[in-house]
């Protein structure tokens, strides 16, 4: 089982070792099979959709083994594991989900690994209608804002920033409450997020630097978040 993890910056991925990585689970996995396994079952984030996919065809035309790829938010693969789905490989956008699977002894503990991180950051359509350009703006009465469940990673890690931000003097003391009263929708993954903020259903969300994409990028911007926050 493998997860990904908050903090620092996101570096480019080496496609490779994550092969290489998802080979080590598949053969520890299958350990006392007579067989090689035909197909592969992963669960990963939300926010893994495009590394992930690319990586599961990468591992097909290498093995000739079959890649299903189950993507949601990490705290819905937990329950549907904890519910009883199979799964080979879980990779988790925080550790809070993976060490509740560990804690219910769903998995090869000794699995686990970090095998990469990601950062957050506030993203915003292309032409700004709002004219956002600080994380102060994101108190501006009327302002559209998208984020993730409180028990989405993308979503706690948001809340976090939030709170920092509302207890650092230079944003006022009433920074916390008047950005909270501006989020108009919280979503149960990072990728409906991006949509909303995309389509301009929202002036603003917070969503990991990963998912500004290729095919993204002409629809959104990025807008950097300190990494003291």
């Amino acid at each position: 089982m493998i997860t990904d993890n908050h903090g620092g910056r996101i570096p480019m991925i080496n496609k490779h070792v994550f092969v290489a990585l998802i080979a080590v689970l598949v053969l520890a996995s299958s350990a006392g099979f007579a067989e090689e396994p035909k197909e592969l079952t992963v669960f990963a984030a939300a926010s893994l959709t495009g590394a992930f996919g690319e990586i599961g065809q990468m591992f097909e035309n290498e093995t000739n083994i079959s890649v299903v790829i189950n993507f949601d938010g990490s705290q819905a693969l937990r329950t549907q594991i904890e519910n009883g789905a199979y799964a080979d490989v879980f990779a988790s956008a925080n550790k809070k989900q993976m060490n509740a699977v560990k804690s219910s002894e769903l998995m090869n503990n000794s699995s686990i690994v970090i095998f990469t991180k990601n950062k957050l950051s506030l993203i915003i359509p292309k032409d700004n209608p709002a004219k956002i350009g600080n994380l102060s703006d994101l108190a501006k009465p009327g302002l559209k804002i998208v984020m993730g469940t409180k028990d989405v990673p993308v979503g706690d890690y948001a809340m976090q920033i939030i709170s920092k931000l509302g207890n650092d003097s230079s944003y006022g003391p009433d920074y916390k409450t008047k950005v909270l009263a501006n989020v108009i929708s919280q979503e149960t993954n990072v990728n409906y997020v991006v949509t909303k903020v995309a389509l301009g259903e929202a002036d603003v969300g917070f969503a990991y630097v990963s998912d500004v994409t290729e095919e993204m990028a002409g629809k959104v911007d990025k807008i950097a978040i300190p990494d003291e926050y």
